[in-house]
């Protein structure tokens, strides 16, 4: 008698533009999936035609969302960028919101506190975006080092400190940062002009894209220009043999963690220097988690990143004009993302892995193959 047998298996053979393959066929399978879910709510297949048509077409005319769009493409590139390099590691930082939450608050100390008397426009602007930095890098720090010498998990480690940073936040702005002239808003008084980020002409977008793209070359550059880059992935392919070689884990972890957080909290301070020109409740629509999105569909390139970035901006413009336009929730969106997310990892694994079929030898009875011999 034969048995058939499945197996899954890693392919050996690789398609050229597998990645890119894999990115847009996760895309098209959660928008199918969500024109589904619209139609089924609404029992007419015209309302996933206009959702559609208003998520394309809104976020990218100049005269309509182009320029909001581009606003929400540079903090998703930036910490997207510095997630790129721990991920690289198989290192998984889920504190970039967080770690934003603290650029932010620091920057939002220093515009209203430390530097509120510095005249010079230039030097308050560049001291308060090295802030925002250096406070992202030491809150992604803190799990960088109990990783390394304690063994924490850092997934349950940042993602705590997620809620540490917002609910700090939370604090301050409903308590000693209050504006006393907000109507009791919980927000922070407006910050100085000279502190505000310099836009580029008439176009309304400030010069945070300048930066943007210099760290674009910068992480490229680091990645695969450099020593530290080199370990960065043997540590990712094979953690023993890196061990083995003479590479320091725990120095590498630690370097590309302060890496990825301080580009978190730079991005952090970019946001309330460059749009809100104050801390409020809610600046932040959850940057630090889609990044992790864009960082993988993006396959872990600084300049996929930033295409990908621009494109998740606009969905997120998107979902605002269908509030508007089709009174879908913002959730829906959120589910979106969730969607894509899910058919990223199961569109990887139908195209890394297959089954194959296998037949077992034939079964021996009192010492004879019952079975041609």
């Amino acid at each position: 008698m034969l048995h058939l047998k499945l197996k899954i298996e890693k392919r050996l053979e690789r398609f050229k533009c597998e990645n890119f393959l894999i990115s847009v066929v996760s895309l098209i399978i959660s928008l199918v999936i969500m024109g589904i879910f619209i139609w089924i709510n609404t029992g007419n297949f015209a309302d996933v035609v206009e959702t559609y048509k208003e998520l394309f077409t809104w976020p990218f005319f100049p005269e309509l969302g182009l320029v909001d769009t581009i606003l929400k493409m540079i903090p998703l590139a930036l910490i997207a960028l510095g997630l790129l390099v721990v991920f690289k590691m198989k290192v998984w930082n889920i504190g970039a919101e967080g770690q934003l939450y603290l650029g932010a608050m620091a920057t939002t100390w220093g515009a209203l506190f430390l530097f509120k008397n510095m005249s010079n426009s230039i030097s308050m602007i560049t001291l308060l975006l090295i802030f925002g930095a250096i406070a992202g890098a030491l809150w992604a720090l803190i799990p960088a080092i109990l990783k390394a010498f304690l063994k924490l998990d850092e997934i349950v480690t940042t993602l705590m400190l997620n809620y540490i940073a917002v609910y700090w936040l939370n604090y301050l702005i409903y308590g000693p940062w209050k504006d006393p002239k907000g109507f009791n808003f919980p927000l922070t008084a407006v910050f100085p002009k000279n502190s505000w980020l310099p836009e580029l002409g008439d176009t309304g977008i400030h010069i945070g894209i300048i930066i943007t793209f210099i760290l674009v070359f910068v992480t490229y550059f680091i990645m695969y220009k450099t020593h530290l880059g080199f370990e960065l992935k043997i540590i990712g392919d094979n953690p023993k043999a890196a061990r083995y070689s003479g590479i320091s884990i725990e120095k590498n972890l630690i370097i590309a963690m302060i890496f990825s957080g301080a580009l978190a909290g730079l991005a952090g301070s970019i946001q309330v220097l460059g749009v809100q020109h104050r801390l409020q409740h809610g600046f932040s629509t959850g940057y630090g988690y889609t990044a992790i999105i864009v960082a993988w569909l993006a396959r872990l390139n600084p300049f996929s990143a930033v295409i990908v970035a621009f494109l998740f901006g606009g969905l997120l413009v998107g979902g605002e004009q269908l509030q508007i336009v089709m009174r879908f929730p913002i959730s829906m969106i959120s589910a979106l993302q969730g969607l894509i997310l899910f058919s990223l990892l199961a569109s990887e694994a139908i195209f890394k892995y297959r089954i194959k079929i296998t037949k077992n030898d034939p079964i021996k009875i009192g010492g004879e193959f019952n079975g041609n011999t």
